[in-house]
């Protein structure tokens, strides 16, 4: 498949995406993004680095900017708060050129990405809850 291809691709299931499947990618690119960090961090390529953690640090001032406080009460004030403590550790990293806050932050992201990826689909009847990770099993 080529490259092109690809990223069409992917535009296409982002623009078709549910809101619970965006928040999804979005902890999924933060976490690629932070593990990117840290690898080129480890190996010295400080550009590679650098853009890295810039990205991570905008997906998580995404995650922050796509809280609903008023609906998400105490639970979108918490996030709220650990968004920023993630993006103010991430900026730490990045100038102290040093794994241990970026390691935090994945370890967070990940925390949370899998608290995310166990919250259902709204409107999903429970007969078929997890099958759209398995579609070949409504043929079968």
């Amino acid at each position: 498949m080529s490259v092109q291809a690809y990223q069409t691709q992917q535009n296409y299931e982002l623009l078709s995406a549910s809101p619970m499947e965006l928040v999804r990618a979005l902890y999924r690119g933060a976490i690629e993004a932070t593990r990117t960090a840290r690898a080129a961090l480890a190996e010295g390529r400080i550009r590679e680095r650098s853009a890295a953690i810039t990205k991570a640090a905008a997906i998580v001032q995404e995650l922050t900017l796509s809280l609903d406080r008023e609906v998400g009460g105490e639970i979108a004030a918490s996030l709220a708060d650990l968004y920023i403590y993630m993006h103010q550790r991430l900026g730490e990293g990045n100038i102290a050129q040093t794994d241990e806050p970026l390691a935090e932050v994945e370890k967070l992201l990940l925390i949370l990405a899998e608290v995310w990826e166990s919250i259902p689909e709204p409107g999903l009847p429970e007969a078929v809850e997890g099958l759209e990770s398995e579609p070949l099993r409504l043929i079968a």
